[in-house]
């Protein structure tokens, strides 16, 4: 037994299942927040790659964009690449569609597969940490293993 919550083990299950080596770490600050988890991490909040859930205003769907904890995404930028308008979704909607709650969402191990988007500025940096199911639990990864491991495509979000 690895000592992690139930929704960070998922995380780490997804991983290893995956057959990426990433190790999940629970922290005892929280990092609901990039600036929080920035803080708690001693890095630069560009260093922290968040998770976002939209909807598509046409299709309904869950759009997930992962972007730099330092840039706000401008949803008719994004929308414009993810091909249609999309808006912010609401918890609900994001627990019912990841089965993680908003502040702890990962970029993988969600109950459906989404369509995801990574934030171009991510591909700058050497690391980046993201979130691992709870606003306490954490992993760290290359853009370029986020890229893959997401199957994600490339945009920009502001």
């Amino acid at each position: 037994m690895s000592g992690l919550s139930p929704s960070a083990q998922k995380v780490q299950n997804f991983l290893k299942q995956s057959g990426y080596p990433f190790q999940v770490t629970e922290i005892p600050a929280s990092t609901r927040t990039s600036q929080e988890a920035a803080d708690a991490l001693g890095c630069e909040v560009k260093h922290i790659a968040k998770s976002l859930v939209f909807q598509g205003a046409l299709s309904h769907q869950p759009v997930l964009i992962v972007a730099s904890g330092e840039h706000r995404v401008d949803e008719k930028i994004a929308g414009r690449a993810v091909g249609e308008p999309i808006a912010i979704a609401k918890p609900e909607f994001v627990l019912q569609t990841t089965g993680f709650a908003v502040g702890g969402v990962p970029p993988v191990g969600h109950h459906q597969r989404l369509p995801t988007y990574i934030d171009r500025t991510l591909m700058k940096l050497p690391f980046v940490w993201t979130a691992a199911g709870s606003s306490h639990a954490v992993f760290r990864l290359s853009p370029v293993e986020l890229l893959s491991l997401t199957d994600g495509e490339l945009i920009d979000v502001m």
